[in-house]
């Protein structure tokens, strides 16, 4: 099943379920919370009983031309990020595993904007297309065979990312670069666990103006789903509605700058847009970034997957 939270009009923000005809409003059944994030949190929490009653509405489906997709969690407690952890056709060894927090305010999502910071330091600004886990809490010291007690679903989010040099994030590689507000896209919805059968073999892909930069498989991953499951719930409870992105393969990454239009997919999960504004219309060489310098499309020929894993 896929979960949305929806605007019609003037209407609040409704809890949805997403399907090829548009959504189907879930409010009879996944009544509005709070706020829409605690309408969500609750949903998560609910779902077993929720679902039979889920499953019987039946529409119609109001067209998305109607209605406004959210980020289907606008607000989350956390927000962690693995550091890398994809082997980028490099490594030997896997490194280990490392996080950041992400400030959970600069969440937004489908059809909103990017806003570059207006500040003057000679940084610039990339995109990194990742795979997010879901988390149904309180789940605390999980072992890496039960990793699926621990997540409710799977989402697409982009860790917009503001450098200093290179690959390094503004101000020494503090967690600050990532946290600028409007830095967390996330969309077009929550797919439950139950549809995805093996998160580590997912295609994701990421488009700036229609040029494909990132075009990964997920089974790439250095410390896979489990692995990053059991990790994090060692170190902190992990609530309904946290979520945890996976990290992105690097060698897909690209400057964003004003005026374009972001787009990604993960098959089998689906796809959003986001547009991107820059107050100082600050401009950065356009394609594929290896380095300082230099772009590399072949990279993303290369990261291709295959007909069979896609």
């Amino acid at each position: 099943m896929k979960l949305v939270l929806f605007t019609r009009g003037d209407e609040p923000a409704h809890a949805g379920i997403l399907t090829d005809q548009g959504v189907i409003d879930a409010s009879s059944v996944a009544h509005d919370g709070p706020t829409p994030q605690q309408t969500m949190a609750a949903l998560i929490d609910g779902f077993e009983t929720l679902r039979p009653a889920l499953e019987a509405l039946t529409g119609p489906a109001i067209p998305l031309t109607e209605v406004r997709l959210l980020a289907p969690l606008p607000r989350p407690g956390k927000i962690v990020n693995c550091i890398a952890n994809y082997w980028e056709h490099a490594q030997r060894e896997a490194r280990p595993l490392n996080m950041f927090m992400k400030n959970p305010d600069a969440v937004i999502g489908p059809g909103d904007t990017v806003l570059l910071p207006a500040f003057e330091e000679p940084y610039a600004f990339m995109h990194e297309a990742e795979l997010a886990l879901v988390f149904k809490g309180p789940a605390k010291m999980v072992r890496r065979e039960d990793w699926r007690k621990a997540i409710f679903g799977y989402t697409c989010l982009i860790d917009v990312t503001a450098r200093e040099s290179g690959r390094r994030t503004w101000r020494n590689n503090s967690w600050m670069g990532k946290s600028f507000d409007t830095f967390a896209p996330i969309g077009p919805c929550i797919v439950t666990a139950d549809e995805i059968e093996n998160p580590n073999d997912l295609w994701v892909q990421f488009w700036n103006d229609d040029q494909l930069r990132h075009n990964y498989s997920t089974d790439d991953m250095e410390h896979t789903v489990p692995e990053i499951v059991e990790f994090i719930t060692t170190i902190m409870t992990m609530n309904s509605g946290d979520v945890v992105a996976c990290g992105t393969n690097h060698e897909g990454l690209g400057f964003i700058q004003d005026g374009e239009t972001l787009r990604m997919t993960i098959h089998g999960i689906g796809t959003f847009e986001v547009g991107v504004t820059d107050p100082l219309k600050r401009s950065w060489e356009r394609g594929v970034y290896m380095g300082e310098g230099s772009t590399n499309l072949e990279a993303v020929r290369r990261n291709r997957p295959t007909e069979a894993n896609a």
